[in-house]
Parts: structure tokens; C-alpha cells; sequence
């Protein structure tokens, strides 16, 4: 009440009524003073923009990866389940029986099943190279029907067939192919596999959901027993189900794989892994807008000394105004909308480029690009509440000068 008495008075003594300002006026003098120091302006906001586009940013590119493994999830299934052999009472590695693959068959639920077995050998580029330097390669023995299983597909070349993998053929894997140098398949091309040459018949795209694939040669089945000697335990047994069932198939895979010791069965689910993978993107995620929380108080801090600044240069013209009729609350609101306008300036500059970076950056990774109308509405409402916070002081202090105190200032 004292308040509105000191600010109304000299209007109550006239017999006038008190000033007031509409909305639109309230913005316009509140814009005067961005328009007057356009560069002081821009760059205040540019603290802002900078905070607001960092965390629409981080956000964005977070979603579009979540869209890009859902997409991916969508088109290869998380119904794919894996068996591998576990460890025994004694802590040794334990084997699947030979006809576990052929048991899991009988599943009703399952649909698909195709057994991989490890095969201990290296596999090199030419029989020059010494073979400690194997660059981490191994050599699968796999049945014909494993791509529809794991969902891969052939980048050059073909897969096995009835034929080749009877033979000294191989299909690379996508990262085994890149190591060894070898860029396309052909009867020309050949790699030192097990002390003899194998040809390379085709070359695989990378398998998400089977990603030790990437890292082997695979040969067919018959040729491993012929020329390899392998022993034909499976050391890995992929199985698909309708998505509706895989939880009960989960649960009797390993009693079905081997009945004798179920305990020595690991049953797996590859999409599992690709969620972990995602909740420790998540985890960085929240690092990052936490950097991003940072700048964006950085950027409060620099438009209120802005703020700060320029109550203080303009104390003559807050004089003159409060002269002329201006009350403590129209001054107040001047430099409070003041506030508002240039944060708000900075947060929609930082939600356009953080928008922009999102989609760049998907783009060139070849994701879909997602900014989620939360990052794009919470960006806007954080910089309207750092702008209200950092001009709240100003605005009080400039509405405390009195008419003949600021008039004195030189």
C-alpha cells in the first residue's frame, strides 16, 4: 500500500487517474533497449543460445539414436535368443551335446534355429604372415540357414550353399573382411585359412544382434569337419520365436539343449545387449545436459550483468520517465520484459541451432533426425525463467531510483 501511495500520489493530488501500459506497449519500451546496443544484446544472448542449443543438442541426438536402434530392432526382431555352452561344477568350460541344435527344433514355438561351432584356427591374409599376428580373427563353422536366422545379409558375393560348403570356401564377416584387406569376393580372392587356402565366396554387412560374426571367416559345416577338424559341438545355437513366446521358450531352452545339465547352458538375448548399450548412452547423455545445464547459468549470469549495466547507464533516462509519471511497477516491468526479450532472443537462437546440429549430425551418421517437442518447449520455458531470474534484481533496483536521484546523475 505505501508502495502504490508513493507511486500514485502526485496523480491522486491532480484528480488524474494513474498511467497504466498494455502488453504491447510494455514489450515495445522494453525492446528500446535491445535496439540501442544491438552487439551488447547479441552477444548476452549468444551465452544463452549457446547453454539452450547445447542440451536441445545433446537431446536430440540421444532420441535420434534411440530411433535409429528402434528402427533397427523393428527390421532384424528381438526375438532371437542364443544358447552357448556354460561352465561346469569344476569351473571348466562345458560343451553342448552334438544334438543340441536338433532338440531345440522341437520346440513348438521356434521357428528358426542355426548352430555356429568355434573352430580353433587363425586366418590370415597370405600364409607370409607370421601367425601370432592373426588380428583377432576367428573361423566359425555355420549351417546354410544362419542368415535368415541372425537377419544378415551379403554386402559382396553370396552366401554358402549346398555346394561351397563342402569345399575350401568362406564367407567373411564385415569387420574380418576390412582387416584382411579383402574389399570384394571372387575366385580370385583367397585367404591362408587352417594351413591351406580358402576363397572367398562372399563378404557380410555387419550383424547387429550377432555382432561376433563380424570378426570371423565363416565356412560351411562339412568343409570345417574335412579340412579343420571340427568336432561339431555347437558353441553357439541361434533360435527365433514369435515374439509372443519368447519368454516361455527362453525359459526351457537350456533343459531342452542339454537335459542332463541345464545348469551348463547360458541362454541369451541379443537385443538385451543393444539396450544396455543404449541406458549407458543414456548415462552420458545425462553428463552432457548437465554441461549443457552449466553454460546455460553461465549465460543467466551474463544477461543479468548486462541487465546490471544497463540500469546503471541509464539511470537519466529512468529519471526522466519516473518525472513524467512512470511508476515504480512500469519501470520495473520495463527492464523485467527487457530481460525477458533478450533471454528469450538467445533461446530461440539455441533451440534453431541445436535443431540444426541434431540434424546434421543424423545425417552423416545416417539416423533419422528426432528433436522432441519437450527439449524444443523446455528449452524455450528455461530461458524465460533464467531471463526472469537474472532480470529480477535489475528491474528492482532500477524501479527504486528516485525521480531526482537519477536526474542528478551525470
Amino acid at each position: 500500500m505505501r508502495g502504490k501511495s508513493s507511486d500514485h500520489g502526485d496523480a491522486r493530488a491532480a484528480g488524474l487517474a494513474a498511467p497504466r501500459l498494455r502488453w504491447a506497449d510494455l514489450v515495445r519500451v522494453g525492446a528500446v533497449g535491445l535496439r540501442t546496443r544491438p552487439t551488447r544484446a547479441l552477444l548476452s544472448a549468444l551465452g544463452i543460445a549457446i547453454g539452450i542449443a547445447a542440451m536441445v543438442a545433446v537431446v536430440g541426438i540421444s532420441a535420434s539414436s534411440r530411433a535409429e536402434l528402434d528402427q533397427t530392432l523393428d527390421r532384424l526382431g528381438t526375438n532371437l535368443l542364443t544358447v552357448g555352452p556354460g561352465s561346469n561344477l569344476f569351473g571348466q568350460d562345458a560343451k553342448l551335446p552334438l544334438e543340441a541344435a536338433t532338440m531345440i527344433e522341437r520346440i513348438g514355438p521356434v521357428t528358426d534355429v542355426s548352430a555356429v561351432g568355434r573352430i580353433d584356427t587363425k586366418v590370415y591374409r597370405t600364409d607370409r604372415i607370421p601367425k601370432a599376428e592373426s588380428g583377432s580373427l576367428g573361423v566359425r563353422a555355420v549351417d546354410l540357414d544362419l542368415p535368415a536366422t541372425v537377419g544378415a545379409e551379403v554386402a559382396d558375393g553370396t552366401w554358402l550353399n549346398a555346394a561351397t560348403a563342402r569345399y575350401p570356401a568362406t564367407v567373411l564377416g564385415a569387420t574380418a573382411a576390412s582387416r584382411l584387406g579383402v574389399t570384394e569376393a571372387g575366385p580370385d580372392r583367397q585367404v591362408w585359412l587352417g594351413g591351406r587356402w580358402f576363397t572367398v565366396v562372399g563378404i557380410l554387412r555387419p550383424v547387429p544382434l550377432a555382432a561376433e560374426l563380424d570378426s570371423a571367416a565363416l565356412v560351411g559345416r562339412p568343409a570345417a569337419e574335412s579340412y579343420l577338424g571340427f568336432d561339431g559341438h555347437a558353441t553357439t545355437v541361434y533360435t527365433r520365436s514369435p515374439e509372443s513366446q519368447v519368454e516361455a521358450v527362453s525359459e526351457v531352452l537350456a533343459a531342452t539343449a542339454n537335459p542332463e545339465a541345464p545348469n551348463e547352458v547360458k541362454v541369451s538375448r541379443p537385443s538385451d545387449a543393444l539396450a544396455a548399450q543404449l541406458a549407458t548412452d543414456k548415462a552420458f547423455t545425462g553428463l552432457l545436459l548437465g554441461l549443457g545445464a552449466v553454460a546455460l547459468l553461465v549465460g543467466g549470469v551474463g544477461v543479468a550483468n548486462t541487465m546490471v549495466i544497463s540500469v546503471l547507464e541509464r539511470r537519466a533516462e529512468i529519471g526522466l520517465r519516473r518525472s513524467l509519471g512512470a511508476t515504480r511497477g512500469q519501470v520495473r516491468g520495463q527492464f523485467l520484459t527487457e530481460s525477458l526479450l533478450l533471454a528469450a532472443l538467445g533461446g530461440v537462437g539455441g533451440v534453431l541451432l541445436g535443431g540444426l546440429v541434431t540434424t546434421a549430425y543424423a545425417l552423416i551418421q545416417g539416423w533419422p533426425g528426432v528433436v522432441p517437442a519437450w527439449a524444443t518447449l523446455g528449452g524455450l520455458a528455461a530461458t524465460l525463467v533464467i531471463g526472469g531470474v537474472a532480470g529480477l534484481y535489475p528491474a528492482v533496483r532500477a524501479s527504486r531510483l528516485s525521480p531526482t536521484e537519477a536526474l542528478a546523475t551525470p
